[in-house]
């Protein structure tokens, strides 16, 4: 798909990777809606792009996506990229997996009837690796890509296309950068650019799948064919930490920022 001229409707769009996609897209010729809880930094960014508006949402609740889905008016392409840490509560649930399905559900028949667009969904490698203290994040990373595939097979031959983009712990901007923990090496990070890259490259090629991963965990899972073994010896954080001290250490140091 062509970007230029287009519309599209990206979440989580205030802080963390929102700003960085919206940047690359905007080199494109996108045009936004801008969604988010924080309204200042989202009336910050809508300066700095021009052709954008903003519509505040909280997707955590009930009867927001809906709502946002409807004030944004003609959609071309959905990033749909708001998340929140795996803290165990039903938030988790309701913003990394309800929203972009519902959001999707809303979406999907206007662009079914022009027969043109996208919605791209951002998940995770957690999405792909079962790992120890991360068990209700994995569960919603693994359902948003679940979906994501699913809604693909669905939807083709329609003109709409569905990607799913899977980054490995990302720095400077996102969750993993709060924390300020860092990654097992053969994991890695990965920089915000090189995510905001992979949305596009998905948009623009129609991919299924994008790995946003560094060549050591890439050449690993190429080879051994099998997800869950790295997660036992190569890539899982508790290597650092303890899995049951990890995940509270994590809430508590994004806590601040939700």
């Amino acid at each position: 798909m062509d970007l230029r001229g287009k519309t599209v409707l990206l979440t989580g769009a205030s802080t963390r990777l929102g700003p960085h996609i919206a940047r690359r897209l905007h080199r494109e010729g996108a045009r936004f809606v801008l969604s988010a809880r924080n309204e200042e930094a989202l009336t910050k960014l809508v300066k700095e792009l021009g052709d954008a508006r903003v519509v505040v949402a909280d997707l955590s609740r009930h009867g927001e996506p809906e709502r946002l889905a409807k004030e944004a008016g003609e959609v071309h392409v959905l990033v749909s990229n708001a998340g929140v840490p795996a803290s165990g509560r039903q938030v988790t649930f309701a913003v990394n997996l309800r929203a972009g399905m519902v959001l999707a559900r809303e979406l999907a028949p206007a662009m079914i009837e022009r027969k043109e667009g996208h919605m791209v969904f951002m998940a995770s490698v957690a999405g792909k690796v079962p790992t120890p203290g991360f068990v209700v994040y994995n569960a919603t990373k693994f359902g948003i890509r679940g979906f994501g595939l699913a809604l693909r097979e669905e939807l083709w031959g329609t003109g709409v296309g569905v990607s799913v983009i899977l980054p490995t712990f990302v720095s400077e901007a996102g969750m993993w950068a709060e924390t300020g923990l860092k990654a097992n090496p053969v994991a890695a990070e990965v920089r915000p650019d090189q995510v905001a890259d992979a949305v596009l490259t998905a948009i623009t090629k129609n991919k299924a799948e994008v790995d946003v991963v560094r060549l050591p965990l890439r050449v690993s899972l190429k080879v051994l064919g099998e997800w869950h073994r790295i997660s036992s010896w190569q890539f899982s954080v508790p290597r650092a930490l303890p899995a049951r001290q990890t995940r509270p250490e994590i809430d508590r140091r994004t806590s601040a920022r939700r």
